[in-house]
């Protein structure tokens, strides 16, 4: 019997589900199918990505569909849909709109692929995984999102520079929920192995966690019409690899949390470890008193949304 390719759904074909799209293909990690509500729009990008193989060289299958039949049997779906975050606005103004969104997108991926792995990548993001995790009903290891791994990047971008090193010589965690609350582990954090605070002043360190924090603010305001796409596809797309590859990479992930970490009932960025099976482990690591009281705050943040998620979903 011909084994058959790994099959990737991303729904959303805005700038980062395309995006991610196109990294997918470049990396050759499954067939990809792009899901849209806009008549015309995923087929056009699928059709371009696809034109793009001969120069490329890789040899996926790539669709776009406003069907999700056509995502039967997906080992992974990727959730990209929803509505973007726009100057001004913050993650929470997106809350009700995105619950909607996310609530029947996840109704439709389960239907059609109930053995799949959901990656979610809409805002506010722990809640909106919150909701995929709900309405799926899937196990917990199965259902998780992508932000401490874009939140990390972005930490390690800004220190790069800083010590101007090599942004592959810098290894950093960024923990908590995604978005104001998060919090930065400068003690975690190294060049080379050599932690952050023997090489950087504290108050660079603090002005570059500042700068983490309003990482996606900035790029918004930069853009004026729109929010980052490349740094969020690329983040999301090493997830994917890492579970379609079994490659167990450790990756802070939003996922659900029961004890650890002393929180229960939250979903929240913690480390963990993906491979085949989705969350394999969480890797709890020991926190300094006023760490755990900012991880504390970012959960009991998350937890307010996920009481307003509630609401909603009645």
């Amino acid at each position: 019997m011909e084994k058959r390719r790994k099959k990737l759904t991303i729904v959303g074909a805005g700038n980062v589900g395309a995006t991610a799209a196109h990294w997918a293909a470049s990396k050759r990690l499954a067939d990809i199918v792009l899901v849209d509500v806009v008549e015309g729009v995923p087929q056009g990008k699928a059709l371009d990505l696809a034109e793009s193989a001969p120069i490329e060289g890789y040899d996926v299958k790539i669709t776009g569909t406003q069907n999700y039949e056509e995502t039967r049997d997906s080992d992974l779906v990727v959730i990209t849909a929803g509505s973007p975050r726009k100057p001004g606005m913050s993650r929470d103004d997106l809350l009700q709109i995105n619950t909607k969104i996310v609530k029947s997108v996840t109704s439709e991926v389960a239907k059609y692929s109930p053995k799949a792995i959901l990656i979610v990548v809409s805002n506010p993001l722990d809640a909106m995984v919150y909701v995929a995790s709900k309405v799926s009903g899937f196990p917990k290891e199965r259902v998780f999102g992508m932000a401490g791994v874009l939140d990390s990047a972005r930490f390690r971008t800004f220190l790069a520079d800083a010590l101007g090193c090599s942004v592959r010589d810098v290894s950093a965690f960024v923990l908590g929920g995604h978005g104001d609350t998060m919090v930065p582990l400068p003690r975690y954090s190294t060049m080379a192995g050599i932690p952050i605070p023997s090489l950087l002043p504290k108050e660079t360190i603090e002005k570059i966690i500042a700068r983490t924090r309003d990482g996606g603010a900035e790029i918004v305001n930069l853009l004026k019409t729109g929010s980052a796409y490349y740094a969020p596809s690329a983040c999301v797309i090493e997830m994917v690899e890492s579970v379609l590859y079994d490659q167990k990479r450790i990756l802070p992930c939003c996922v659900y949390l029961n004890g650890e970490f002393g929180m229960k009932d939250v979903y929240l960025g913690v480390p963990v470890r993906l491979g085949t099976s989705g969350v394999e482990k969480i890797i709890e690591i020991k926190l300094e008193p006023q760490e755990t009281d900012e991880l504390s705050k970012s959960g009991n943040a998350v937890k307010e949304l996920m009481k307003k998620v509630e609401e909603f979903l009645k």
